[in-house]
């Protein structure tokens, strides 16, 4: 995948890294996005100071697994909630610029812009590569909501000091929600598109399920 540079460094204070946050933030473009024919799921974990992290392709309509990449690293920045992204774009982006496949989208296991400065990691990670994200998280980082229906589909409006950040997205019939909101490219109505087209009989959609199986396979392994 074609990966260009960051527009900042990542060797930061907290205190940079939010500044950098508001920044960015205003950049990221919300707009109707077609659901790809391949789209790359990414999640990571940490494990004493490494980080690990997995990408899985996954071909929405054969159903099934292109690719896979996995790749261990040192953790750079600390753990200070909401500056996730500091931790996890840089070998996220070492790891995509390992793909071989023509994906048309990216989805994180985490935020989008449903993050209090409305720069999650998903929509972090789609500004600094430029393709279109969607962030899926399975818990709530901020806003509020009422609980949608309990038929796969079904959905509630996530809200933050009266702004629509996300979607609470019922993914198989009685299943806990996730909660669904746009990175860069998409909008709303898109990403609930991209994640219900991702899903099989699973609670997570596939794409995002099988990198969290690589991951944790990666820590067994350790």
């Amino acid at each position: 995948m074609n990966v260009g540079r960051a527009p900042h460094r990542w060797r930061i204070t907290p205190k940079q890294a939010v500044v950098v946050q508001r920044r960015l933030a205003g950049g990221v473009r919300l707009c109707p996005a077609a659901v790809p024919r391949l789209i790359v799921g990414l999640d990571c974990a940490f494990q004493g100071e490494d980080i690990l992290a997995a990408a899985v392709v996954w071909d929405v309509k054969a159903q099934r697994v292109v690719e896979e990449r996995t790749m261990r690293d040192r953790v750079r920045f600390p753990y200070v909630p909401g500056l996730l992204s500091f931790r996890e774009i840089p070998v996220l982006l070492r790891l995509l610029r390992r793909i071989r496949s023509d994906a048309g989208g990216l989805m994180c296991d985490g935020q989008g812009i449903a993050h209090p400065r409305r720069l999650g990691l998903a929509a972090h990670l789609g500004l600094v590569v430029g393709v279109p994200t969607v962030g899926c998280a399975k818990s709530r980082l901020c806003g509020t909501h009422e609980e949608p229906g309990f038929e796969r589909g079904a959905f509630t409006p996530l809200f933050d000091e009266g702004e629509r950040i996300g979607s609470v997205l019922r993914t198989q019939d009685g299943v806990r929600p996730l909660y669904v909101s746009p990175g860069h490219l998409v909008d709303h109505p898109s990403s609930r598109r991209w994640v219900l087209a991702a899903g099989t009989s699973y609670r997570l959609p596939e794409p995002t399920r099988r990198a969290d199986h690589l991951v944790s396979e990666l820590k067994r392994r350790a």
